[in-house]
């Protein structure tokens, strides 16, 4: 039986975490629920897919970010701001930053992960990552400099040709206008390599009616403050860059790559179907951190779908844990792929649809807006988002007549 002696704590407020939380204070515990702590540095969710349109100011950054504490109010998960110390699975104890030790009966790892900015010479001293809330700042008050210069081009560089490159070029040569030169610059043969066909095609049009110009099977050497080089068969030239973004690899959280346990040579933790580790089944993991295979054998990718998928197999699998009940093997299912490509456009494929343009950009939000992680923030972005357009629409009005 659950009771208030019972803890689980949970490290990490991303997508993994922070549903995982939300999901085991709706279960129905038999007795007393347990004590459910969420533990994260920041005080902030932060909605990733939609990283990009706070950079162009489509969107605001309450509507994306939302403190934690406003989305756990009517939950009685505890939400604890610490930097994790250490993690002691022998001991079945977290010590945060500030000083705290907390027990737990069960323990849910979701750090996450950062950007490898160590991947060449000057990566991490003159290019700028794009996987946080103050990324997304910095690229902001960046390419606003650029535009506010007396530079005619302003080149800016974007590194890998993944979901993150493609949406943050499109997003950026949007921005930028006729003054941008934007560049991608991918190392393998391939634009988007695990994309279905249709959105490959609908990108590679943007891409290409943007004027974006793509460098494929193409490393980089090297980044100063004001260039960028660039080997193509073994030929390495030097061109000449405003703003070097960098969107390639996800590294594990170093906490997470040094536990005694089973890990794949990314440093991923290696998990059961039930997402649990086999050498500690009261610690699970999801996430960038583990490296799943679900129920029939598919190898799962570091996506806010798996994760939010998963979160809900770990909070149902914990519940079963401690109520005596079996625990399920993670079963995944794809619910389609979404790409953002510049402003009012996406790309859309996923449960027999196919879509672009502005009606795929369309779909997209309001998919993104059911996936918030609460109800009452869905109904205040909802709002918003449907009030925005009519209070700009009064004041062109008002702008024409006065």
């Amino acid at each position: 039986m659950a009771d208030q002696s019972q803890s689980i704590v949970i490290l990490g407020g991303g997508f993994g975490g922070l549903y995982t939380a939300l999901r085991l204070s709706e279960l129905n515990w038999p007795g007393d629920p347990p004590v459910i702590t969420l533990v994260d540095h920041r005080d902030r969710f932060l909605f990733l897919p939609l990283l990009y349109e706070l950079v162009t100011a489509e969107l605001e950054a309450w509507e994306i970010a939302p403190a934690y504490e406003e989305l756990l109010a009517e939950t009685e998960v505890r939400f604890c701001q610490a930097q994790v110390e250490a993690i002691d699975l022998e001991a079945g104890r977290v010590r945060l930053g500030d000083g705290q030790d907390l027990p737990y009966q069960r323990l849910v790892l979701a750090l996450g992960g950062t950007t490898p900015l160590d991947w060449a010479v000057g990566v991490a001293d003159h290019a700028l990552a794009f996987r946080t809330l103050e990324d997304a700042y910095r690229l902001k008050e960046r390419l606003r400099l650029l535009l506010a210069s007396t530079r005619e081009k302003i080149r800016v560089v974007v590194v890998g040709g993944g979901y993150s490159g493609v949406e943050l070029a499109c997003k950026v040569a949007d921005h930028l206008g006729d003054r941008g030169r934007v560049r991608l610059v991918e190392r393998t043969d391939t634009l988007l390599r695990t994309s279905p066909e249709y959105n490959r095609e609908a990108a590679q049009k943007v891409l290409s009616d943007l004027g974006i110009w793509v460098d494929l099977e193409t490393s980089v050497a090297e980044v100063t403050a004001d260039t960028i080089s660039l080997t193509f068969r073994d030929q390495t030239d030097v061109l000449p860059a405003d703003l070097v973004l960098w969107t390639v690899g996800t590294r594990v959280n170093q906490l997470v790559a040094d536990l005694p346990v089973a890990h794949n040579d990314r440093q991923q933790v290696v998990v059961e179907p039930t997402l649990a580790l086999p050498a500690y089944p009261q610690v699970y993991a999801l996430g960038d951190l583990a490296d799943c295979r679900d129920a029939d054998g598919q190898q799962m990718s570091a996506t806010a779908q798996v994760a939010i998928q998963q979160a809900d197999f770990v909070g149902w699998n914990i519940w079963a844990s401690l109520s005596d009940r079996p625990q399920l093997p993670f079963r995944y299912r794809h619910l389609g792929e979404m790409l953002s490509l510049g402003r009012d456009r996406a790309t859309l494929t996923g449960l027999g649809l196919q879509l672009d343009g502005e009606l795929a950009h369309i779909a997209r939000r309001l998919t993104y807006l059911y996936r918030m992680p609460t109800l009452a923030h869905q109904v205040r972005v909802g709002l918003n988002w449907l009030i925005k357009p009519l209070q700009k629409a009064v004041m062109e009005s008002q702008e024409r007549g006065g």
